[in-house]
């Protein structure tokens, strides 16, 4: 089976379909440090065109970080980064922040952090359930029209969500947890797949595979001279022209691993044993 190995983003940012997600990179030493850019700027070598950041992952210190690898960015690289997430001193340490104010507030801090002058796409984390969808999105769309995001994502909803954010303004990505083993949100997907929206799953590769599904995995990979992380992930690429993996790794060699999974090609039986 051959897939396609790009994929244009609101039809027009074109990317590689298998990307990078940056949220494992945290160090908390200069010689980690050292290493996470290294790791950030290997995947960029590798042709990596779209890399997955948030403030939430360590409240913005992630974005710092990519800036300081990757900046000035080469042309045709997306940095994706999401807003929608406050920390907190108490409780479970965050709260949704959805509102106009606070959107504005944090994609401003976004573009100052990322050096930036407009963010590709901008996603939103979680959707505030204290605030209402076409409160959340029209601030969104605002921000759009003045050109500081170019276009916008959202962040584990459902279909009934995806239709009514879609009401206010158009929708580029969803960024829901999905993988081989947890189909949970395979209607969202093929909304996603009808509608021309890219599918960013996370968590690309199911933890803790057992029993007869992670054998299934390694006969597959053993066929293929492969890994069974590099299986999955070809898996997610045959699957549906609209998903977009961007699994995240703080290990060049397991990085390198990762972005091998493009070349990985299922025969239909296998494809077939594997979605059954």
């Amino acid at each position: 089976m051959t897939a396609a190995t790009t994929f244009r983003i609101g039809g027009d940012l074109e990317v590689r379909r298998l990307g990078f997600g940056a949220m494992h990179l945290r160090p908390e030493t200069a010689e980690e440090r050292a290493a996470c850019v290294a790791v950030a700027r290997r995947a960029v070598e590798l042709g990596v065109t779209l890399i997955d950041t948030a403030h939430l992952y360590g409240w913005g210190a992630n974005e710092d970080l990519l800036a300081e690898a990757l900046h000035p960015y080469p042309e045709g690289l997306l940095i994706a980064t999401k807003v929608g997430i406050r920390q907190t001193t108490s409780g479970e340490g965050w709260r949704h922040a959805g509102a106009p104010a606070d959107v504005r507030t944090q994609v401003d801090e976004a573009l100052r952090r990322l050096r930036l002058d407009r963010i590709g796409l901008l996603q939103l984390h979680r959707l505030d359930p204290g605030v209402p969808i076409p409160e959340q999105l029209g601030g969104l769309r605002d921000l759009r029209d003045e050109g500081k995001i170019g276009h916008i994502g959202l962040s584990e909803v459902t279909v009934a969500e995806l239709t009514e954010a879609r009401a206010v303004v158009d929708i580029a990505s969803v960024q829901n947890r999905y993988n081989l083993l947890d189909r949970e949100h395979e209607p969202v997907l093929a909304a996603c797949e009808e509608a021309g929206i890219a599918f960013l799953p996370w968590r690309t590769v199911a933890a803790g595979q057992s029993g007869a599904r992670s054998e299934l995995i390694a006969a597959v990979a053993k066929e293929l001279d492969a890994t069974s992380t590099q299986v999955a992930l070809a898996w997610l690429l045959a699957h549906s022209p609209a998903i977009l993996p961007i699994p995240g790794t703080a290990s060049v060699a397991h990085l390198e691993e990762n972005l091998g999974s493009d070349a990985v090609q299922l025969t239909q039986d296998q494809y077939d044993r594997l979605t059954r």
